[in-house]
């Protein structure tokens, strides 16, 4: 039993090429930087390492006691369209991701769309790609969508509404096209259901408990004290189910913490910090690429929290960090969620085929629009 747990915990360590890859390009920009090395605890987020680890656990929970597949099989027998029923999910994570920010929307929609794979034909692997574009598309519309928005709309002092009427005409095309692109991509004719896979056993108790311990952990992290609340989402599982702890993505815990200290060892660099001097004189389309490579490099969120140092809190800064999202996994950490709880392989080239053809025209789009909200 022992030696079963331990494999279920630490084989996924092993298995993890993009988290090898993030630590040697930290034991590498280490070497130029061995001063560093007694700084790493504080170059991580640890707000966000514990919002994340939470989010997981609960997450979890939630798809063990069976309640995904509930919904699935409701949803199945009400939309049986694969079209319709892809519209739906993409529509549906764009909305959420609004008022819910990106990361807590993927959290919702793509478990519940994995659980469909176990009981239709659908192509889960294509549909959650198109969910992490959706909620990248919408979070960009309201101040509250993702983390790069907050940072924005606070050092801008617009109003709530100003914000949303400077982000829509971006949101508004970005999404059309992603719908048009979800209306192809997805064949119009019934789902095959798989009426030979058994029905998961759903366990109400750990559904409530799922439930009351996410409402507790989400007050917690409002009033400030996240970490007690993890605490208490832990021990609760310790006690319900202890799947749970054993199931999550622990690799991607590690793989957020060394990407914290990865960005701050590269932003450290002599000659990078010689070349952000420079930036507050460079034209607004040198301030609108250098968002979106940034983000590209470093992921949009620490694009952002760098160049809002050198570029004013404005339209043309919003518009390049979020349609920076797009593109490399990396320039969003939304993205990287969505396809590590995918578990497919093959996903990160499918992503990539879609996410840099979008990277394209929302950064296009984005540039041309501009003039209309500035």
């Amino acid at each position: 039993m022992m030696t079963q747990t331990f494999s279920m915990l630490f084989r996924p360590f092993l298995r993890d090429r993009f988290l090898h890859i993030l630590l040697l390009l930290g034991v590498i920009l280490t070497v130029f930087q061995p001063e560093k090395a007694s700084q790493f605890i504080s170059f991580v987020d640890w707000n966000t390492i514990v919002t994340l680890l939470g989010l997981l656990m609960l997450t979890k929970g939630v798809e063990l006691s069976g309640y995904f597949d509930v919904v699935g099989r409701k949803m199945i027998n009400t939309l049986d369209n694969e079209r319709w029923l892809a519209l739906f999910l993409v529509t549906a994570a764009a909305v959420l991701s609004t008022f819910m920010t990106n990361d807590v929307a993927l959290f919702i929609v793509v478990p519940l769309t994995i659980t469909l794979k176990k009981l239709t034909s659908l192509p889960v692997t294509r549909l959650i790609v198109f969910e992490a574009l959706a909620v990248n598309a919408g979070s960009l519309l309201t101040p509250v969508g993702n983390p790069q928005n907050i940072l924005l709309w606070n050092r801008s002092g617009q109003s709530f509404l100003h914000f949303i009427a400077q982000m829509t005409p971006l949101a508004l095309v970005t999404m059309a096209a992603l719908l048009i692109v979800t209306w192809i991509s997805f064949p119009s004719h019934s789902l095959k259901k798989k009426e030979s896979q058994s029905q998961s056993t759903f366990s109400k108790p750990l559904l409530i408990s799922c439930v009351v311990l996410y409402l507790l952990f989400i007050a917690c992290v409002d009033l400030g004290f996240a970490r007690y609340g993890l605490v208490a989402v832990l021990v609760g599982f310790l006690v319900m189910s202890r799947q749970v702890l054993l199931r999550i993505d622990w690799p991607l815990i590690l793989v957020f913490i060394t990407m914290f200290v990865d960005v701050r060892l590269i932003v450290g660099l002599g000659a990078l910090q010689q070349a952000l001097g420079s930036i507050a004189g460079l034209p607004d389309y040198g301030h609108y690429l250098l968002g979106l490579g940034l983000s590209q490099v470093i992921s949009n969120v620490p694009a952002t929290i760098l160049l809002v140092n050198y570029v004013p809190a404005n339209a043309l800064l919003a518009y390049a960090v979020n349609a920076g999202g797009f593109g490399l996994v990396i320039g969003s950490l939304a993205n990287l969620i969505a396809l590590r709880m995918s578990g497919e392989k093959k996903i990160w080239i499918t992503f990539h085929y879609y996410s840099f053809a979008f990277l394209a025209f929302s950064g296009l789009v984005g540039w041309w629009l501009l003039p209309l909200v500035a």
